[in-house]
């Protein structure tokens, strides 16, 4: 999804945009090495206007994903949906060296060249922002045994858990002598 400078600056633009996630290669990467699959197209809804001298772009991304609990490892359906606003200025060409510490502000612009911006990056990003790393079934998960593997929101399995932390089960082994 691209806009032209020249048009945001007679008028607001709005757009709106539906792509599977194989468009945007970042999400491709990440069905590939995360096992994330989409379930849903990506659903952009997009505004653009000009305001002080830079496009200010407001938004909305939807979709789902399948995801495998890191807990029980259970597959289930997660709906994204991402509201964001972020302001687009003209690159001046000056490339810093140095680490600076940002504004609130500058974590929330990014920077174009020529006469239209491409959007795509931006809706992919926010996608992104909004899959789980870790991702739960339920925030309650109990997960699996670690002695038989059942998973434990089904029921209890009967196998003694309670005995052996092990974190700390090397410091059962240490003597110390008076």
């Amino acid at each position: 999804m691209k806009i032209r400078v020249d048009d945001v600056k007679k008028k607001r633009i709005d757009l709106t945009e539906e792509e599977p996630a194989e468009h945007y290669p970042s999400l491709v990467d990440m069905e590939a090495e995360d096992g994330v699959t989409f379930t849903k197209p990506i659903l952009a809804e997009m505004s653009a206007q000009w305001e002080y001298g830079h496009v200010r772009v407001a938004g909305k991304v939807e979709s789902a994903v399948r995801l495998s609990c890191s807990r029980c490892l259970t597959e289930y359906e997660l709906p994204l949906s991402s509201e964001f606003t972020i302001f687009y200025t003209e690159s001046k060409g000056d490339e810093m060296d140095e680490e600076v510490e940002l504004s609130d502000e500058e974590l929330i612009s990014a920077s174009y060249r020529g006469d239209e911006i491409d959007l795509d990056p931006e809706i992919a990003e926010q996608v992104l922002l909004e899959v789980p790393y870790k991702p739960l079934c339920k925030e309650s998960c109990l997960g699996l045994c670690p002695n038989c593997g059942q998973d434990l929101n089904h029921g209890e399995c009967g196998c003694d858990r309670g005995g052996i932390n092990l974190k700390m089960a090397a410091l059962k082994k240490i003597k110390i002598e008076k």
